[in-house]
């Protein structure tokens, strides 16, 4: 296989930093451009930081990008005039910038998740089939822990749970968000779904759906380790995308789920 020639967006940021890193142990990948959104004088493997501009993404094949959405939106514009495939990992997104994303994959291949995690895709797909299965003698709620840097919450991973057990129901989403709370020690089940983030130490992320009946409660979790697993998930979900057409894919078209 001919070796892609990769951009790194938000490349002084924490995953910008460990897709760097990880490329290096990958032979089907060639870094040669690193951006920020702010003009920067330092050089990273050898490679100048530039501006997201046209001339940053004219000789890569695709682009990750895992940043703000504001940048996001300005990489998008320049990758659907220049027809490069873009990988996003961002997260935050309002419903408005999602169906804008939408518009931008029907001239581009974009693969995006919230979290670029195999386990976690699969405890998606888990919470998808628990939540069709309990039915409505059961309330649900979602728990995450992240590190103190992290600004948004609940995380975009939360959010995809959340997403998980509303196709469950067979309910819009946006109808079924409850409250959010943030570094709670203890948060209610209700009829729609609750939302409780902490954030705390240096925790590359735990995600936890529990489903209670009042009778029995049912949990399904994951717990990340090393945060290598998201930019390698991020490698694999970049090259699964250099064989796709133009559309907005996931993590669940690579992983093959029904």
């Amino acid at each position: 296989m001919k070796r892609i020639n990769l951009a790194v967006t938000g490349c002084m940021g924490r995953m910008g930093q460990q897709i760097i890193k990880s490329v290096k142990s990958h032979k089907n990948f060639k870094l040669i451009s690193l951006t920020e959104n702010k003009k920067i004088n330092k050089k990273i493997s050898g490679l100048k930081v530039d501006l997201n501009t046209e001339q940053s993404f004219k000789k890569v094949n695709l682009i990750i990008d895992f940043t703000v959405p504001k940048c996001t939106f300005e990489v998008l514009k320049i990758a659907a005039k220049l027809k490069k495939r873009v990988v996003i990992g961002t997260t935050g997104f309002t419903k408005k910038e999602e169906n804008l994303i939408k518009k931008y994959s029907k001239k581009i291949p974009i693969l995006k998740a919230g979290n670029m995690s195999m386990g976690i895709n699969l405890l998606m797909y888990l919470t998808e089939i628990a939540s069709s299965s309990l039915g409505k003698n059961f309330l649900s709620k979602v728990f995450e822990i992240h590190h103190k840097h992290k600004k948004d919450y609940p995380s975009g991973t939360a959010l995809m749970l959340g997403k998980g057990i509303a196709v469950g129901k067979n309910k819009n989403f946006y109808s079924l968000v409850g409250k959010k709370y943030l570094n709670k020690k203890t948060f209610p089940y209700g009829n729609k779904i609750n939302f409780n983030s902490i954030r705390k130490g240096e925790i590359v992320g735990e995600h936890e759906v529990k489903f209670s009946s009042g009778k029995e409660i049912i949990t399904l979790n994951h717990e990340a380790f090393d945060r290598a697993l998201y930019s390698e998930g991020a490698l694999t979900a970049a090259k699964w995308l250099m064989t796709k057409k133009p559309g907005l894919y996931s993590m669940r078209d690579l992983m093959n789920f029904k």
